[in-house]
């Protein structure tokens, strides 16, 4: 069994704040996969671009948490308050097999 740690993130942004969290989302994906914990970080968009998804892979729960202390990351989340439609969703799981 395996520590690794998978995070799914649905985020909804009101329509006028989509670009805004897009592209500060984008904006910490190079210094995230830098992380030495991140094993995957990838962001997604539905065809209409009404949400952003976050596809994550951590080496374990400490990665992650670590990764939510960054400043740049704390930047972007404490945004949500003023952008997101509807709370952030994010879920995480551990591989089974």
């Amino acid at each position: 069994m395996t520590n690794t740690l998978f995070g799914f993130a649905k985020i909804k942004p009101k329509t006028d704040n989509y670009d805004d969290a897009r592209d500060a989302i984008l904006g910490i994906v190079s210094e995230t996969r830098a992380e030495p914990g991140c094993i995957e970080f990838t962001v997604l968009t539905d065809a209409d671009q009404g949400h952003i998804f976050l596809y994550e892979e951590w080496q374990d729960e400490a990665a992650l948490q670590e990764h939510h202390s960054k400043p740049y990351t704390k930047a972007v989340m404490d945004n949500y308050d003023n952008w997101l439609a509807e709370p952030l969703r994010f879920e995480t799981m551990i591989k089974l097999v």
